[in-house]
């Protein structure tokens, strides 16, 4: 939708006012200014997914691969459902090249809007199987670390992944977690504490 102001100010307060909502949750582009008027265009969360998922679509078309791309929102999560013909070649050895493609598309959405979002790309039912297996190695290990009082070190993975052994953990007697290390090398700590309440420090 587009506003018009004398300023960039008046215009994105006209868009505030109309669509309910602070100026600092305005996601826009300048589409017109000259020495009178300023014009915005402000989008919508419904522009932002369906920018993804054209991108993703395309991206993965240009592989030379036919694909299909269903977009729903759920907690603030653009998610995105790819089926095709290729999916294995899609999800790649341990679901490198679908964390790739999520990557991407990521960074395409955030660079295009000038905002971050969170972006989960799965591919018939990869993810939900994948944060099902992790979510019970979590509790498994937690239970572990409660009788040993060792702490427990899991392998480098992504923060959807890290997410999930957090949120397995949240409410786990004597449990604290913990995220360490920078980028590829970002890992969880399941961590024994004394006292009875259970953390989690991404």
């Amino acid at each position: 939708m587009k506003y018009i102001g004398e300023t960039l100010e008046e215009a994105l307060q006209s868009a505030a006012e109309d669509q309910g909502v602070e100026v600092s949750e305005l996601v826009y582009e300048v589409v017109g200014q000259n020495e009178a008027a300023v014009q915005i265009e402000v989008f919508e969360i419904v522009d932002i997914i369906e920018y993804a998922s054209n991108y993703l679509k395309e991206a993965v078309e240009s592989l030379g691969i036919d694909c299909k791309v269903t977009p729903s929102i759920k907690d603030d999560i653009i998610r995105l459902k790819l089926n095709s013909d290729h999916n294995p070649l899609l999800i790649g050895k341990n679901g490198q090249t679908l964390q790739a493609l999520n990557e991407l598309t990521r960074i395409a959405v955030s660079n295009h809007f000038k905002k971050r979002y969170r972006i989960l790309l799965d591919i018939n039912g990869y993810k939900d199987d994948k944060y099902d297996r992790l979510s019970k190695m979590a509790r498994r290990l937690g239970h572990e670390v409660q009788k040993t009082h060792t702490t427990a070190v899991l392998d480098p993975m992504p923060a959807d992944e890290r997410r999930v052994i957090h949120n397995a953990l949240t409410n786990m007697p004597n449990i604290r977690t913990e995220s360490t290390g920078a980028g590829k090398e970002r890992r969880v700590q399941i961590i024994y504490v004394e006292n009875d309440s259970s953390a989690t420090e991404e």
